[in-house]
């Protein structure tokens, strides 16, 4: 059997810490091969230590064959090896072109041929498909173009062998599917590509073949046309998977949030919110549901006081909270599980444990006399890692080295925590495992029996389904409908995300 990438038992260990066991992979010629396995279990680790980016304990990696050293990534990218990350590697103040070819820029008398380059990746860019402007600016296109940017940038350098790490976690999904298409015309051009994700959907899909890791550990490779989703969650978690969340009929209470004639503009001045009303009792998660773009992020940085509503009120059990301090607004019993985990969510340079106390450092134990008291933080970071299964070497490891999901966790456990009157969710398990998505929506199904009220914003919508007592539709900055998930489908309100009126259903709340 001819193989491109063979690694054999490999071994990867920082400090105490296993994160790869022993692992085999091969992958063959032309096929997606799906790399699956929970948030923290050593797929990204192998990924790297095959694009050269740290080194292997034990094991062996071959090349079509061949046994190599990939000592850093541009062996790898010699070998014919590309990566395109998670979280994206480029400059946002410069273009398409330039971020493609930094590194390896093509040079006439000692200067960059900038128009040879840009003939170079528009020539490349229509081969395969990606659509992309090579005079744009990254900090003016979408995530789904900057990744195609990603993409661009291996091919340019000569990949025959395409990592993709998560690479649907920040794509809408439309732009999910134009990436499926991408990949299918890949490998059409003799490309073979592994996939690292957790998004089961996705692996029956596209893939070929699956290698499921737990723990860091190999646990099988399968033919992915003949098993299903239950098996691979099972194999991936090492239990039954339950995928529609157990939770008994809402009791809703009073009115906890209110908002009213709502406008907010975007930061490029244009309106976003425009005139939206929503109630948000307590005892009941609201989901909002829409299309990206149409005032989702603009309404919740409204709601949490990070951008200023031009007009239009916004009230928190009867008390009016409108433009005041995100620090204010916290005080007054908003919880808010960013978007963006990275931005907004975490300082990743700090330890995970100084994380856990961001919003509450200044209040007793946790300072006294404007001195911190390190112990009572530390204290409670422990109680919240155990709480909330987050997995990490220990507290006093900085919030970057963590995995996406077990950041995820992190942040859940700081801002349930607090108990607060109002909880705002936001993409809560964007880039999660199936697993981790379980424990979070039990956790705010928790907060919702426990009388609290639940604002779920996600694109997902078999989430917003699964989770929500009612599902707001938002629609240019407006709510449109608010319906029953038990009444609706997936096609109601993918048309009604796409502007449909629905009369029957009115907008009271």
């Amino acid at each position: 059997m001819e193989y491109v990438i063979e690694m054999l038992n490999i071994r990867k260990v920082f400090g105490t810490f296993v994160a790869n066991d022993n692992i085999t992979l091969q992958v063959k010629k032309g096929e997606i091969h799906a790399l699956l396995g929970e948030n923290g279990a050593g797929k990204s680790t192998l990924m790297n230590v095959l694009f050269g980016l740290y080194q292997p304990d034990g094991g062996e990696i071959r090349v079509k064959g061949k046994p190599v050293r990939i000592t850093d990534p541009n062996v790898a990218n010699d070998l014919g090896i590309g990566m395109v990350h998670q979280h994206f590697m480029l400059v946002d103040t410069f273009t398409v072109t330039e971020n493609i070819i930094l590194g390896s820029e093509p040079a006439r008398a000692g200067t960059i041929d900038m128009k040879r380059a840009e003939q170079e990746v528009r020539e490349l860019s229509e081969r395969y498909g990606l659509a992309v402007d090579p005079t744009a600016k990254i900090a003016d296109i979408s995530v789904g173009m900057q990744q195609r940017v990603e993409i661009l940038k291996t091919l340019y350098r000569g990949a025959d062998i395409l990592i993709f790490d998560e690479p649907t976690a920040v794509l809408t999904p439309q732009e999910i599917r134009e990436l499926i298409e991408i990949m299918r015309t890949l490998v059409r051009e003799g490309k073979s590509i592994i996939l690292i994700t957790h998004k089961l959907k996705e692996i029956m899909e596209v893939c070929d073949r699956v290698t499921v890791i737990r723990r860091g550990k190999g646990i099988a490779t399968l033919n992915v046309a003949e098993t299903n989703p239950n098996e691979l969650a099972a194999l991936m978690v090492g239990r039954e998977v339950q995928f529609t969340t157990e939770k008994r009929p809402a009791e809703p209470g009073k009115p906890v949030l209110e908002i009213e004639n709502l406008v907010v503009k975007d930061a490029r001045g244009v309106t976003a919110v425009n005139g939206l009303n929503l109630t948000v009792r307590a005892g009941e998660v609201v989901g909002i549901a829409g299309v990206d773009g149409n005032g989702q992020t603009e309404l919740i940085e409204a709601l949490t006081g990070l951008v200023k509503a031009e007009s239009g009120t916004i009230k928190l059990n009867g008390q009016e909270i409108t433009n005041l301090p995100p620090r204010k607004i916290v005080e007054a019993g908003v919880g808010h599980i960013p978007q963006d985990r990275h931005k907004h969510g975490l300082v990743l340079d700090f330890p995970i444990g100084e994380n856990m106390v961001l919003q509450t450092y200044y209040k007793p134990p946790y300072s006294k006399r404007g001195m911190l008291n390190f112990k009572a933080i530390y204290d409670k970071a422990r109680q919240l890692i155990r709480e909330f299964d987050v997995r990490t070497p220990d507290e006093y490891t900085k919030a970057r080295a963590l995995s996406g999901g077990n950041q995820q966790k992190a942040i859940i456990g700081r801002e349930v925590d607090r108990n607060p009157d109002l909880l705002i969710a936001a993409q809560p398990t964007r880039g999660l495992d199936v697993g981790a998505i379980e424990f979070i929506h039990k956790r705010l199904i928790e907060q919702r029996d426990q009388g609290k009220a639940v604002l779920l914003v996600s694109f997902e919508l078999d989430e917003v389904m699964n989770v929500s007592d009612r599902i707001a539709v938002i629609y240019e900055g407006k709510i449109i409908a608010i319906v029953d998930p038990k009444e609706t489908t997936e096609q109601e309100l993918g048309l009604l995300m796409a502007g449909s009126k629905r009369k029957e259903a009115g907008v009271s709340s």
